[in-house]
């Protein structure tokens, strides 16, 4: 009687637990938003652009099921493993075998690579303009500094997971207020010649002789570029099922639905 009792108990606080939105989850929902948001939405504006209004509502409209679903997907992938603490290459490797998870183990690592050289680049090229113009000295040669660069990130990293995520967090708060800041200040040059492309005839004849379906061909992959976190995905599963257990699909879908809602919402105000 005791027993199931305590059990009872046990599960009830299980479900408050996973009702109750904690400071962690605060945490890990303004990291999603830290690590997907970055140098794609930069770029966004000029390619959506080109074909008029028309493709900016389509996108409007497919950003947040494109981004949101697929994310969840992999967060439910990595959920699915037997045992809790094991991230995506060990639950591929369970799910699939040795041989095949190896093989999708080496996919995955060349999804990330090139978004790790994009931003190594970026990084790069920012910190040697910051040395050049803004401290009016000399940058050291691009080998060094981008090495020096990347050795401080992986020192970073050393610090372990909380540590990062807390940091990227915290730096939200500033870019959000710096993307915002820039789209209000943009608002006086909003004009009605937009509304003028508001027709798929137009939409399908401009954009340097692009159609329709070509302006988004191109527009989306910088769309997904501009929304994803795929690399932090596994982490935050495997973070949130040690802190919720059974619970921890629903408490992720949540977390990356307010994430990405947030995401939604500044990014496609940036664009317009």
């Amino acid at each position: 009687m005791d027993t199931t009792k305590a059990g009872s108990i046990a599960q009830g606080n299980t479900q408050s637990d996973y009702k109750t939105w904690r400071k962690s989850d605060t945490v890990w929902m303004l990291g999603l938003y830290g690590t997907a948001i970055g140098a794609g939405v930069l770029f966004l504006p000029i390619n959506a652009g080109i074909g008029g209004l028309i493709p900016l509502l389509i996108m409007l409209v497919l950003a947040f099921p494109m981004t949101f679903f697929a994310h969840r997907g992999m967060c439910r992938f990595v959920l699915s493993g037997k045992n809790p603490g094991e991230d995506i290459t060990e639950v591929v490797e369970e799910h699939f075998g040795k041989t095949a998870g190896v093989l999708i183990t080496l996919l995955y690592f060349f999804a990330i690579y090139p978004i790790l050289l994009v931003y190594s680049v970026a990084i790069t090229n920012t910190v040697e303009s910051f040395i050049v113009h803004q401290m009016h000295m000399t940058a050291p040669p691009r080998a060094i500094l981008s090495l020096v660069l990347i050795v401080g990130i992986m020192c970073i990293i050393r610090f372990g997971e909380q540590a990062i995520v807390k940091a990227m967090s915290v730096l939200v708060f500033p870019f959000v207020a710096i993307l915002m800041v820039l789209a209000l200040y943009l608002i006086p040059e909003w004009n009605g010649a937009i509304l003028d492309t508001l027709s798929f005839d137009h939409a399908s004849t401009s954009g340097m002789s692009q159609g329709l379906l070509v302006t988004l061909w191109l527009a989306i992959p910088v769309m997904v570029f501009s929304f994803n976190h795929s690399p932090i995905i596994s982490a935050f599963a495997v973070a949130k099922r040690e802190e919720y257990g059974d619970n921890a699909e629903k408490k992720c879908s949540r977390i990356l639905a307010y994430a990405h809602i947030m995401m939604v919402i500044t990014v496609m105000f940036f664009v317009f």
